[in-house]
């Protein structure tokens, strides 16, 4: 049955065409162990694509995936061919419904498959011009209103760093305007500000994929239809893909239960999955911008403080929630965990994480989430290459949760870049709700683009297990630069330029303070490279467990006689052996980057050892000098001192008609005020570190 809200088909001339229709159903679904009825209505921004309309026909041509390395590179002449194919009607014929039998279709015309990556450095043909000018219309959009936001973002900063502003700016205050503490913004557009960097959870967007045989949708809704959309799909879909941007809270796991008891679990991952929890999930890197994650940090640990917003935001969040369960399980959940389920509890979640904060995949339920926040974020000694200077690396937890009847669920508040090129820079200032639009920046947005021309029809097995090892191992190796062929440097050798530039810095002639510096980008360096290490390792075991469950998997078929759809199409043993050779890779490179830090690391701890050395010989030398000059110094000093005091006049001063007091009174004070000036410049840096450690404490105490 056809699910509501989807159009089940769409007109071939009309590809990739947006439905500007609200549809409405009603539907009711009993759960056999709660009652949940679930919502009727659900409004969707839809993108069909059909076989009938071929690749050709619209000039574009077959994108294959990103999963490849240097030894696939066709020659001029593979390629000229590939782009005249590319350039006919090609027209992909229905497959034939006995399994036994091999479709006439060849690998060249229709697999989208790992081995072909690298063909893909630029397209020959634009994508489609409609598409285009919708997505440019929502970027201008999206840019409209965070011109707004960012205007009352600067007076909320404002406001807020002139409330702790030290004493002698409030003293100048009092005098100088400029200096004044600014008013804060209304009530209104905080709230407004709130909900434009952390969405309220019912409105939060949420992308529906459906593929079937030589066809693809997606659609967007929002959180508050999703229970809708998967109770069922229609019966061209073999897959429907319900990708949700959440982060590991309370809404991320009464979504996961809720979708799981709405259904049977699919074949279990056995190895793959953690013990009893047969689901895959890992952890991904990818780029944010460094400004907008510290303005995220910033309104998240400012406006969370201001109690008159409270209420308001509390009362917006499931304020368009359809769904039957999720406020319900969600208010259930937070009473069993003693967690208030408020606005900014529920909102966290949406924060990506530094590489330094939390464990590596040891997280395993809602209360073991990013705490605490931060508000300054440091710079990355990435950002020290030109390439990355304004970015920001984070990592952020990819979950899956497949059923038997053909649906999955994603859960990630991944918002960053995947793929690396040249454009990074224009990528990062995309939006978040933009960016999975943008297949040459995201990974999950590359995958449904791969397969949105011809659907199921090049897919060796049309499962949603097969598909799950597709997307998983897509956004596993990311981000890498493979996709556009290379043409910007990617994060090893980004590491390697960042150690080198760390290895020059050793020899650079002595400054103060230099030292500690060096040191700790250093340990900032090793840092990095060590979570970057560890990450990969778990991937590495994530696949190779994956593997043991792709051969029972493979046995069960044989035994059952089940054939592949399309036995020309890439395997998920092919495709976990391809991401399990990228990240082994990578593993092997940032630990030899790893163990170069801390050798070059020890090597600065030798040289300026030896520099302690030698400054303690000159300093020696130095301190004998100044031994004889202090021992002559000891012996004219009271020698001079007595012929000062017994040559001053003690009746009256000579040639006025001043007293000796008036002497004393003048000289004393202006000697005593010089000693007194001397005294507060000699013990500044200590009187500096008093002020700061109490401004510190009555911060954390307002912030606390």
């Amino acid at each position: 049955m056809a699910s509501p809200g989807i159009s089940p088909g769409s007109d071939s001339n009309e590809t990739w065409e947006q439905s500007s229709h609200v549809t409405k159903t009603g539907s009711e679904s009993t759960r056999s162990d709660r009652d949940r009825r679930h919502s009727s209505s659900a409004s969707s921004s839809s993108i069909s694509a059909n076989s009938d309309n071929s690749p050709g026909s619209n000039g574009r041509r077959t994108r294959p995936s990103v999963t490849s390395i240097a030894s696939a590179l066709p020659t001029v002449r593979e390629m000229h061919d590939r782009r005249t194919l590319s350039q006919s009607s090609l027209t992909v014929p229905p497959l034939p419904q006995h399994p036994s039998v091999t479709s006439s279709l060849t690998s060249e015309e229709t697999v989208v498959s790992s081995k072909k990556v690298l063909t893909n450095f630029q397209k020959v043909a634009g994508r489609d011009p409609e598409i285009e000018a919708r997505r440019r219309r929502k970027l201008s959009r999206c840019n409209s209103e965070y011109l707004i936001q960012k205007a009352v973002y600067n007076r909320l900063m404002d406001w807020y760093d002139k409330s702790y502003s030290c004493l002698q700016s409030q003293v100048l205050g009092i005098f100088l305007k400029s200096r004044r503490r600014p008013d804060l913004p209304s009530k209104d557009e905080l709230i407004q500000l709130a909900r434009h960097y952390y969405p309220a959870r019912a409105d939060l967007k949420v992308q529906v994929c459906d593929f079937g045989l030589g066809r693809a949708e997606r659609n967007e809704i929002t959180l508050g239809q999703i229970e809708e959309y998967w109770q069922a799909k229609p019966d061209w879909v073999d897959v429907r893909w319900i990708h949700a941007p959440l982060g590991l809270g309370l809404t991320h796991s009464s979504v996961e239960d809720i979708f799981l008891h709405d259904g049977e679990p699919g074949r279990e991952f056995e190895n793959g999955g953690k013990s009893g929890w047969p689901y895959l999930e890992t952890e991904v890197l990818n780029i944010r911008s460094h400004k907008d994650f510290q303005e995220m940090r910033d309104v998240y640990l400012i406006l969370s403080k201001l109690t008159e917003l409270e209420e308001e935001l509390d009362q917006c969040c499931f304020k368009n929630d359809e769904n039957s369960s999720l406020q319900s399980d969600i208010s259930w959940r937070a009473n069993h965990l003693a967690m208030p389920a408020n606005y900014w509890n529920l909102v966290s979640s949406d924060m990506p994480w530094q590489l330094t904060e939390g464990l590596v995949m040891g997280v395993r339920g809602p209360t073991e989430g990013l705490q605490p926040i931060s508000r300054q974020i440091g710079e990355q000694t990435l950002c020290n290459h030109p390439f990355y200077k304004d970015c920001h690396m984070v990592r952020n937890i990819f979950r899956c949760f497949h059923r038997s009847d053909g649906i999955l669920l994603t859960l990630s508040p991944m918002a960053g870049v995947n793929y690396l090129d040249q454009k990074l820079a224009q990528h990062l200032s995309e939006p978040a709700d933009a960016i999975f639009e943008n297949e040459n920046a995201s990974a999950p947005g590359n995958v449904f683009s791969a397969f949105a021309d011809q659907g199921t029809s090049t897919w060796h097995r049309r499962t949603v297990e097969w598909f799950l090892t597709y997307l998983i191992t897509e956004v596993g190796v990311t981000p890498h630069a493979h996709r556009q062929g290379f043409n910007a440097p990617d994060l090893n050798l980004a590491y390697q330029a960042v150690i080198n530039d760390l290895k020059r810095r050793r020899y650079a002639p002595w400054r103060k303070d230099e030292t500690v510096k060096l040191v700790r980008d250093y340990l900032a360096c090793v840092d990095e490279l060590t979570i970057v290490k560890a990450i990969c390792e778990q991937q590495v075991s994530l696949f190779k467990s994956m593997q043991q469950d792709i051969r029972k998997f493979e046995q069960e078929d044989n035994r059952t006689r089940r054939t592949p759809d399309f036995p020309q199409g890439e395997s998920m043993h092919e495709r976990v052996k391809w991401a399990l050779t990228m990240v082994k890779a990578r593993h092997d490179t940032f630990e030899k980057l790893l163990t170069e830090a801390k050798q070059s690391m020890e090597a600065l701890f030798q040289l300026r050892s030896i520099e302690q050395n030698e400054l303690a010989i000159v300093s020696d030398s130095q301190n004998k000098a100044v031994l004889i000059f202090t021992g002559v110094t000891i012996v004219f000093l009271p020698l001079s001192f007595f012929t000062s005091y017994y040559g001053m006049n003690l009746s009256t001063i000579v040639d006025t008609p001043r007293t000796e007091g008036y002497f004393w009174r003048v000289c004393g004070s202006v000697a005593l005020f010089i000693v007194l000036v001397v005294t507060l410049g000699a013990s500044r840096h200590w009187l500096k570190q008093i002020w700061k450690g109490r401004r510190s404490v009555k911060h954390h105490h307002n912030m606390v």
